[in-house]
């Protein structure tokens, strides 16, 4: 069982020991700290609540609910939402916030608090820094009975979310209406049941849904990965379908699956949405560290500069923001569009996706040969306490100074032929050991060259 307490929120398993497990206690506590943090900052005292599709959903929702109405803040429920929509209602609503109740892509017994700020954008450090030394210290403000705060709900932000999508200059619905598209989507039993259907009503596009039951009985490991979609994969082919689409449970990542069942690789759905980003508009991409090297390939194809941010969402935008990056994101899958808003989001990947291929007239499995090839293999160091780890990282940095390398996040190496990054996890006590070359021999063989000089020093 396990508990996390970080800056962008708690997460945890659910039931067990307070302080060890996601208790109700834990939830409280951790929903008090951020309502401390609204009540603090003297803006908006409204906050937007939604939440994924989990079994313990409803559960943890009115735990929030009814924690931050008890200190005088009002809140907007959306209900079962995905984490895109809330990003997008905060603003809207003129909210001081928002808290998504999601786990992400981790199973059923998993739930969690992300939060928002007023921009629907996750906290910064520094945000969650203060947030957690209010949970430490206790400093909770509660209301008096004649000033608890007011609750609604709110049902149309769906929509709005759709139709933000469909008005974006770069996407061209009526392309797309007059292809005849079949595809199958694996909702995971979640909240992509809410947003994908109607998505793809608006665009006239076939669809036969896998998992659509809203159940939070996950059919699968709900990670989009492809090892997970092979229910996906033989429902394509079945269908005969154009493409699969697989999202997560909150529906902030984004896999597809060709039409010949075969896998076209969640570090491939940033790079081809970027691809036709930039043949409309040009400018700037973004991604992290771990991230495909293809992404920086087809950036400088469309003749634009790619950059490299420190793993993590808020990483990635802060630098997005800071090179004015018409496109971004991470090689998990996830899209982030600054034209629509600041946050990974499955939905406008899809109608890119879709648009792209309209637009190119090709097959899925013919797109993914039009990119850069590269197989990337992820491998981890447990952690000892013996280990020092800046002092590893020196180590090997020392080896293969004659290589390039970037220490923004732990330390990646940059060869000829590939790369290899070396980062201590901030969720498990591992060091991460991510390659990248064009196959999977390539990739090992430079795992193996840094791995030696590792074990030189462990």
């Amino acid at each position: 069982m396990t508990l996390i307490k970080s800056i962008s929120g708690i997460r945890g398993t659910i039931g067990g020991t307070k302080g060890e497990n996601l208790t109700p206690i834990d939830i409280v506590e951790c929903a008090s700290g951020y309502g401390q943090y609204i009540l603090n900052k003297n803006g908006s005292n409204k906050v937007v609540i939604g939440r994924d599709g989990r079994i313990t959903g409803s559960q943890v929702s009115a735990l929030v609910v009814n924690t931050l109405l008890m200190m005088g803040i009002d809140v907007v429920d959306l209900g079962l939402s995905t984490t895109p929509t809330v990003e997008i209602a905060v603003p809207l609503e003129e909210a001081g916030g928002g808290i998504i109740l999601t786990a992400s892509h981790n199973p059923k017994q998993w739930n969690a608090l992300k939060f928002l700020t007023e921009t629907g954008e996750f906290i910064s450090k520094e945000i969650g820094d203060q947030i957690l030394s209010y949970i430490a210290e206790a400093e909770i403000d509660y209301a008096e009975v004649d000033k608890l705060g007011k609750y609604a709900t709110a049902d149309q932000y769906t929509s709005i979310h759709i139709d933000q999508i469909l008005d974006l200059d770069i996407i061209d619905a009526v392309l797309i209406q007059n292809e005849p598209f079949h595809v199958v989507v694996d909702c995971i039993n979640s909240t992509g049941a809410v947003l994908i259907p109607p998505l793809l009503d608006r665009l006239q596009v076939k669809y036969t849904l896998i998992n659509g039951e809203i159940t939070g009985e996950f059919a699968h490991n709900p990670e989009p990965l492809p090892k997970h979609m092979v229910q996906l994969s033989e429902a394509v082919r079945a269908q005969k379908a154009d493409l699969g689409i697989c999202v997560d449970p909150d529906v902030d990542r984004l896999a597809f699956v060709c039409e010949d069942g075969g896998a076209f690789g969640e570090e491939y759905t940033l790079v081809s949405a970027a691809d036709f980003v930039l043949a409309k508009t040009g400018g700037d991409t973004v991604s992290n560290l771990s991230s495909t090297r293809a992404l920086s390939d087809v950036t400088a194809r469309h003749g634009h500069q790619y950059h490299a941010s420190a793993v993590g969402e808020v990483n990635v935008v802060n630098l997005m923001k800071s090179v004015d990056a018409v496109i971004g994101g991470e090689g998990n899958g996830g899209v982030i569009l600054p034209a629509l808003h600041y946050g990974r989001d499955a939905a406008v990947g899809i109608a890119i996706m879709l648009n792209l291929l309209a637009e190119k007239k090709v097959t899925l499995s013919e797109l993914k040969k039009s990119y850069p090839e590269y197989v990337i293999i992820k491998n981890k160091i447990d952690l000892t306490p013996e280990i020092d780890i800046d002092g590893l990282l020196t180590k090997v940095s020392e080896a293969l100074s004659e290589e390039k390398q970037n220490t923004v996040d732990g330390l990646k190496i940059d060869f000829d032929n590939g790369w290899v990054h070396l980062r201590k996890s901030n969720t498990e006590p591992i060091i991460r050991v991510y390659a990248e070359s064009q196959d999977k021999a390539a990739a090992d063989i430079l795992v193996n060259r840094v791995m030696d000089i590792v074990k030189q020093h462990i």
